[in-house]
């Protein structure tokens, strides 16, 4: 039987997917991702209830998402995803968003990598490569994701512990709570002003129970 080059999954944006505005909340757009994800690597034989029971999980290491226009609460959308070949021990999946009428509506790109839940650190590809359907033909709609780059400007500071409420099944900070802090510190003023139409993530560490951090904001016009 020949590997789901592709999955796509159609979706109903609800209230608890949009922020004060009605519109997708960035953080909610991290999640379909990751559950768009989760369904295909299932569909694929790599899942997590299959890799689990071998101690490992999949994490995000990096993301990008464009959006090209903002979505409403109340509207359909589809989320159509694929991976790419496999750099290294870095497994490339990128994301189209699409409304009702097949516009496209934005795009994403990230890097995943397995993950020890015992030893707490990254593992080789190993046997779950094998699960990867080869892609080579299709055209990613974004570059591989960098990392954040460093700006000038005024700079804030603020500390943090993480709550009940953003931790996951795997122990530590969800990905999506990221997009939160971010929105969080840019503050309801300009959240209602202005919307993140570019979001860069680079994921360095895990994030712990009890584990306390430090936030700094910087702000250089209207990049952040």
């Amino acid at each position: 039987m020949p590997l789901q080059k592709t999955y796509r999954e159609e979706t109903l944006l609800l209230s608890r997917d949009c922020d004060m505005g009605g519109l997708w909340r960035p953080s909610a757009i991290l999640t379909a991702m990751q559950e768009t994800a989760g369904a295909h690597s299932h569909a694929l034989g790599c899942g997590r209830e299959t890799l689990v029971k071998n101690g490992i999980v999949w994490v995000l290491t990096r993301c990008e998402v464009r959006m090209d226009r903002e979505a409403h609460i109340g509207e359909r959308l589809s989320i159509e995803t694929f991976p790419m070949p496999l750099r290294r021990w870095f497994f490339p999946r990128y994301f189209v968003f699409r409304d009702a009428a097949g516009e496209q509506l934005g795009a994403a790109g990230t890097l995943w990598v397995l993950f020890d839940l015992e030893k707490r650190c990254m593992v080789a590809p190993g046997e779950v490569a094998k699960a990867i359907p080869d892609n080579s033909d299709l055209i990613p709609p974004l570059g591989v994701p960098g990392p954040v780059p460093r700006l000038t400007g005024a700079e804030t500071e603020s500390m943090r512990m993480p709550v009940y409420s953003e931790l996951d099944v795997n122990g530590h900070v969800n990905n999506a709570r990221y997009a939160d802090w971010l929105c969080d510190a840019l503050g309801i003023e300009t959240m209602q002003e202005y919307r993140v139409k570019t979001m860069r993530l680079s994921y360095a560490a895990e994030i712990r129970p009890g584990q306390e951090m430090q936030l700094r904001l910087t702000r250089d016009g209207l990049a952040y």
